[in-house]
Formats: C-alpha cells, sequence, structure tokens
C-alpha cells in the first residue's frame, strides 16, 4: 500500500485551546479606533454589539484561550477535519512536491465558517441575547451562523449582497432549513439599504453595504447582537482550530511542511491555517514560509492601502488599520458575481501585521480604488522560489473559451510538505 491520501485524526485528538498569535508578535496591531471621536475603543463601546467574553477575547493578550465543553460538543459533529494528499495534482503538475489540503467542506454548513459562528453563538446565547445579525457574500457565513445559532436557540437574520443573493438560490435554501431569514442587501428595511437604493436603484451590494445593514438593525435592539464571519481577532482565534489540527496530522506522518498557502479575503480561512504554523516559526521549532493568496476582483493586499478605514459603507463600525480599497468600495460590473462570492475589499489587521514585513504606503483608504496599486507585500517568511505558475503544458485553454467550472467552493489550503518534525506541546 502507498502513501496514504486522507490524514484523519481521532476525536480526542481535538485541540481544546484556541491559538492567539497577537501574544507572539514583536509589537500589536495599531489600536481599533472609535468612529466618532477617533479615540482607541474600549469594552463599553463594543458591548452594545458583542457579549463580554467575545469582547474578551478580541483584547486578550494571552496566548491560548481555553474551548467550552459546549463548543468542543459542537465541533465533533465534524471535527477533526481530514488533511487529504493530493496525489493526481502532483502527477499532473510533474512536481516532486508533496501536496496536501485541509479541507473543511465536511461541515454542517460546508465551509470552515462554523468554527468561530458556533462559539459566537454559543457566548451570544450565554448573555441573554435572542437574534444575531449578520451580513454575507457568497452565502457561507450567513449559512454557517444560521447552523450555529439553531444549535443553541438563536433567532438568525442575514443580509446578503444582492448579486450572490439572486445568484445562489440555493444557499438561501440552506440558510433557511437552519432557521434563519435572509434578505438581498440592499434592502428597505434599513436606513443604510434605503441610502443605497436611492443612489443606485439597481444595486448590486456588497459586503459593506450588507454590514452596515445587519450592524444597524443590531445597534437598535438590546435583546439583538451582530455576528461577522472575519477581521476580527476573536473570529481569527477561533479559526485555529484548522492550523492545530493540520500540526497534529503532518507530525502524525512524520512530515514538516516548506510552504502554506491559504486563500484570502477578510482573514480568517488563512489566520486559522497559518497562525499555528506561525507560531512554530517565531519560535524556532519549524521553518515554514507562508503565501497569503486573494481574488484578482478584490485585491486588498495587493491593491489595497495600509490604513484606518471603517469595515461597513455607512461608517458605524470601528476604524481598524488594515489593507483596504475603500469602505465604500463596489467591484466593476465585470468582476461583480466573483467579488461577492469570494472577496473582501479589506483584510484584518491581524493578518496584515503578521503577512508583511514592510509597512504600506498610508493614503486615504478612498483613493485605494484608483491606480495601479502598491507592489506586492512579501510574507513574513519569504520562500526563495514560491510556486507562482504551473507549468506550461497543464495551462489548458477552457472547451470554446469558457471560464473554467468552479467545482467547490468550500475553502481549501495547499501545502508542500518535505522532512520531518514533531510539534513541542504548547505551554
Amino acid at each position: 500500500m502507498g502513501e496514504p491520501t486522507k490524514i484523519l485524526l481521532d476525536e480526542s485528538d481535538l485541540p481544546r485551546r484556541w491559538y492567539n498569535l497577537l501574544a507572539d508578535l514583536p509589537s500589536p496591531p495599531p489600536p481599533v479606533l472609535h468612529p466618532g471621536t477617533k479615540e482607541p475603543v474600549g469594552p463599553d463601546d463594543l458591548a452594545p454589539l458583542f457579549p463580554g467574553d467575545l469582547i474578551a477575547q478580541e483584547v486578550t493578550a494571552e496566548r491560548y484561550v481555553d474551548i467550552p465543553e459546549e463548543v468542543l460538543e459542537v465541533y465533533r459533529l465534524w471535527r477533526p477535519s481530514p488533511l487529504y494528499r493530493a496525489h493526481r495534482l502532483e502527477k499532473a503538475l510533474g512536481t516532486p512536491a508533496k501536496i496536501f489540503y485541509k479541507y473543511e467542506g465536511v461541515s454542517p454548513a460546508g465551509s470552515h465558517k462554523p468554527n468561530t459562528a458556533v462559539p459566537q453563538a454559543y457566548y451570544n446565547a450565554l448573555a441573554g441575547v435572542r437574534r444575531l445579525t449578520t451580513e454575507t457574500g457568497a452565502g457561507q457565513w450567513g449559512t454557517a451562523l444560521a447552523f450555529a445559532c439553531s444549535q443553541f436557540g438563536l433567532d438568525c437574520e442575514v443580509w446578503q449582497v444582492r448579486a450572490s443573493y439572486d445568484q445562489k438560490p440555493y444557499r438561501k435554501a440552506m440558510i433557511e432549513t437552519f432557521g434563519g431569514v435572509v434578505h438581498p442587501s440592499p434592502s428597505e428595511l434599513t436606513e443604510a439599504g434605503r441610502a443605497a437604493l436611492a443612489k443606485d436603484g439597481g444595486s448590486p451590494g456588497s459586503l459593506g453595504i450588507a454590514i452596515s445593514e445587519a450592524v444597524e438593525v443590531a445597534a437598535g435592539d438590546p435583546t439583538t447582537n451582530y455576528a461577522l464571519g472575519s477581521v476580527l481577532n476573536h473570529v481569527l482565534l477561533h479559526q485555529t482550530v484548522i492550523g492545530e489540527e493540520a500540526l497534529a496530522q503532518f507530525a502524525k506522518v512524520g512530515l514538516t511542511p516548506d510552504l502554506i498557502v491559504g486563500c484570502t479575503g477578510g482573514g480568517s480561512n488563512f489566520a486559522g491555517l497559518a497562525f499555528p504554523f506561525l507560531r512554530e516559526k517565531l519560535s524556532g521549532r519549524m521553518d515554514v514560509a507562508v503565501r497569503a493568496v486573494e481574488p484578482a476582483s478584490c485585491p486588498s493586499l495587493t491593491k489595497g492601502v495600509y490604513a484606518y478605514d471603517f469595515g461597513d459603507t455607512a461608517g458605524m463600525t470601528p476604524l481598524m488599520k488594515m489593507h483596504t480599497l475603500g469602505h465604500d468600495f463596489v467591484p466593476a460590473r465585470s468582476t461583480r458575481a466573483d467579488c461577492a462570492t469570494t472577496g473582501c475589499p479589506r483584510c484584518c489587521p491581524t493578518s496584515t501585521n503578521s503577512v508583511c514585513s514592510r509597512p504600506r504606503p498610508e493614503r486615504s483608504a478612498s483613493a485605494s480604488r484608483r491606480g495601479s496599486g502598491s507592489p506586492v507585500p512579501k510574507a513574513l517568511c519569504p520562500h526563495p522560489n514560491p510556486p507562482t505558475r504551473l507549468p506550461r503544458a497543464s495551462r489548458k485553454p477552457c472547451a470554446a473559451g469558457k471560464p473554467a467550472r468552479r467545482r467547490s467552493s468550500s475553502p481549501r489550503s495547499a501545502v508542500t510538505a518535505t522532512s520531518t518534525w514533531q510539534p513541542t506541546p504548547p505551554t
């Protein structure tokens, strides 16, 4: 029998703690600012939207945070997730590299998003919250939150980017199957939605507009909180179960990856896989390079500016310093569907500070939507020869000039692996 195609862990191997990269960074990211005063926010400023436990996780300097047993119980429905060896891709490329991907599509929602949706729903239920509002692009986050709310008896209301809402009716069906309510955004239900429609009656929507609508509703109801599926520190914290499992899976087969590749929009999928490996890199236990890959339709890391910006179109959310295309960014008509599906016009501050080795030009966020953009940021751990293109023989045109068909929207993160390594148990 040859080398295994999938590497599995037992339920007993499920990580019991989330990892906080902030504890190991040389310096913390710049502070989050209040949208009105422009001063650093405190816990009281976040209380109208988030429960105390999540606020504590957002600002904690502790390296590890224990995962509640109630959350672990739901995680066990699909975790630990498998690590696959891509034998056929290796053969097609003719490469000596060993390529692996961590498959998060086994979750009930079909993506990595429930890793944070479940604890967010749990902590909100613990705080006595009755309803959660949120935004969603392709529908993965909306589906995940609806699933999570169903596990803890919460109502869930979702604003989905209009372009995606129209193109993906089955995501709407999934959200409703889990008990959620979904609206196309912009909608007539909020001031933010009505303002967007007044400006453009045929608006395809954007994540920024959808966030504004969800935040507006949550802020106006004391029994309702808002939940975000990316960008914030506590979201990235929850996603680190991905990388912690991957470390154990590589150790199980005696391999050490030398390159980690993660798809990056708002940053949660990338952070979930990469941050535990960065811990090993920063501690000197592993020499690994990290590459963040983003969609060309929403190139926040490669063409955005490093500046303070709002997370929503209406300017209701706190200001965070990050790579951004501007809080009022709406993709070009030719790329709207792709951007609504795969992209976020801003990348989370923690991923920004962990991936980039040098500061980006500080310009106004609104100016970032024009011009050629800045150079691609270098990784924290540069790889001498990063694989950037497929061999010429493998770049075959699609039949009749049609775009390649996407087989799945669930995130998979490719990893090349060599040598051997055993993890050092965290203290």
